[in-house]
């Protein structure tokens, strides 16, 4: 508000004010008038027995103490004229030091609550909504002034370990102290953010390159190595740094914030402590939200699909058993990983369903096949989430006994993984459905953190080697040996070996040698659907025909020289 302001409002208020007081005067001067009246007309009663006009003429020119009376209306109106104008005045001035004093507090408090609004009220930093606005505003800059900028998010990975020790109150103690030294650090401190508990953004302007961010966020390594100390007691702090760089890795704030995390994500399992964001460890996709959306929507649809891998005898041949496994085929992109979607299944609630679907088709298709004279034994898997669910026996109860199945007919998948997550609970569960009949293969064998101590636990009938042994035994000593070994040790716990990953005779003859009982790979067999696996059937007949005929014929053609020349 300006001095013209202030002048019209003072006056404003100063003739409101006085109006006020000058009409309590007023009434003033009406009482002393009344009572001039009534006493004029009391003394021209007692003169003149009778009130009349010549009575207050006589009274008011012959009593003194009349005249005195008479001016005391004078003396209120003039006093209450410079009362009232006084007081107005006072007041009007006490009204704006009010109103002057109010807007100051009201300042200060929209300055606190805008404040508030964009800062950490802990460290004081620029808090999230902050942060995502200075790097919307650098990304601006940076397109006009053709510059790269970084966005580093820094994560104090043991702050949880530090909440248990210290209490939430010390622990802000220390927050605070990781604030300041990064503040000390950091080439802008107001581009520094407090963004959530224990995670922290910091936006580095006009940077040369990311090998530039690499090296910042060495320094920063080297900044928390240091010990913090809080209550006389010294700790040690382990910080994850996630890096992303403009334009390459984003051209919007939330696209990098986003790939930021991501990089975070890598960063823990990095042993650098920091970690630049790469597009293809990010699962964290539209695409990836569109596909978890669908995948029930698929389950519901029958998008989903079972193919059938052939498992071959290594010593005659002959077709032994198929695995089960799920195929994908979107409408939009086509063909889907079951690496990709499975895992997204095992994410979320939705591989109860698959699997209890997968288990549905299996179980319905080993009873056609069998009932057609085709004998053989159908692996299908189950997940880790699948081995900790206490109603997974019955579930398999029921679909067995709407199918007409027999558990022998069916080898149930798991991996090493799975079992060692939480084995009392999974061992539990793989008993109950072995006392039911099923028979268990361990999948992938080598590629967990399985323990023998657990494993001799579990009633396995079969072991599968993961391909990534089996594909180089001819070029690598160690994948040799360790398949070689993995047989025999198999084999001597009465287990039954698959080998995955078969992709040329040479491999099936060197499994063949091992002593391997079932191979398995795109050598025998692609999966194939149903139709295509009969089909596959039989040609191999056909195929195995042809070849016993044509024995038979090279057997003859042989045996016609001997005998010409016995009888000869």
């Amino acid at each position: 508000m300006n001095l013209a302001d202030r002048g019209h409002l003072l006056r404003d208020s100063v003739r409101i004010l006085k109006g006020k007081v000058s009409k309590t005067a007023y009434q003033g001067v009406l009482i002393a008038i009344s009572s001039i009246v009534f006493a004029t007309g009391l003394v021209s009663y007692y003169h003149t027995g009778q009130i009349s006009v010549c009575g207050f003429v006589q009274a008011q020119t012959e009593n003194v103490a009349l005249w005195m009376l008479d001016g005391i209306p004078f003396v209120f109106a003039v006093w209450g004229q410079y009362s009232s104008s006084a007081v107005a005045r006072q007041a009007g001035v006490l009204a704006l030091d009010q109103m002057r004093e109010l807007r100051i507090k009201t300042e200060h408090l929209e300055k606190q609550s805008q404040y508030a609004a964009t800062h950490d009220e802990l460290t004081s930093l620029p808090n999230r909504a902050l942060f995502y606005s200075q790097v919307e505003r650098a990304i601006f800059h940076a397109n006009q002034e053709h510059r790269q900028l970084s966005v580093l998010l820094v994560q104090i990975e043991n702050f949880k370990d530090i909440c248990s020790t210290l209490g939430w109150i010390r622990s802000d103690l220390m927050l605070q102290q990781i604030s300041i030294r990064l503040q000390r650090i950091s080439p802008d401190r107001e581009k520094m953010a407090k963004i959530d508990g224990n995670l922290f953004g910091i936006l580095l302007n006009d940077i040369a390159d990311i090998q530039a961010s690499e090296q910042f966020a060495r320094i920063i390594q080297k900044a928390m190595e240091q010990s913090f100390v809080v209550d006389r007691h010294q700790f040690s702090v382990h910080s994850n740094i996630g890096i992303v760089h403009f334009p390459e890795h984003g051209v919007d704030v939330d696209a990098l914030i986003q790939r930021a995390g991501v990089a975070l994500d890598i960063a823990q399992t990095s042993n650098t402590g920091y970690a630049i964001y790469e597009a293809s460890l990010d699962t964290h996709s539209p695409r990836r939200l569109t596909l978890m959306s669908e995948l029930r929507h698929a389950l519901n649809y029958s998008e989903l699909e079972l193919f059938y891998q052939a498992k071959i005898s290594v010593q005659t041949g002959k077709l032994e058993g198929a695995e089960a496994l799920v195929r994908w085929h979107h409408p939009q992109y086509g063909f889907i990983s079951p690496d990709e979607f499975i895992g997204m299944a095992e994410s979320t609630r939705m591989i109860t369903q698959l699997t209890l679907w997968a288990m549905k088709q299996v179980f319905l298709q080993c009873a056609n096949w069998y009932s057609q004279g085709l004998e053989i034994k159908i692996s299908m898997n189950l997940s880790t989430k699948d081995l900790h669910d206490p109603e997974l026996p019955d579930r398999i109860a029921d679909a067995e006994a709407k199918s007409g199945i027999k558990p022998e007919w069916v080898i149930l998948e798991i991996t090493e993984g799975a079992v060692m997550n939480d084995p009392e609970r999974a061992l539990e569960i793989i008993e109950r459905l072995h006392d039911m009949g099923y028979r268990f293969s361990i999948d992938d064998y080598g590629t967990g953190y399985s323990s023998l101590a657990y494993l001799k636990k579990i009633p396995l009938a079969e072991l599968k080697i993961d391909k990534s042994f089996v594909k180089d035994i001819l070029i690598s000593d160690n994948d040799a040996v360790i398949v070689k070994a993995t047989i025999n040790l198999a084999h001597n716990l009465g287990l039954q070996v698959t080998a995955e990953g078969v992709e040329s005779q040479e491999i099936l003859d060197r499994l063949k040698e091992y002593g391997c009982d079932l191979a398995q790979g795109y050598y025998l067999s692609n999966p194939l659907s149903v139709a295509d696996f009969d089909q596959w059937l039989r040609d191999s007949k056909k195929q195995a025909a042809n070849r016993a005929s044509e024995s038979m014929q090279s057997v003859d053609a042989e045996s016609e020289p001997v005998s010409a020349e016995r009888s000869f």
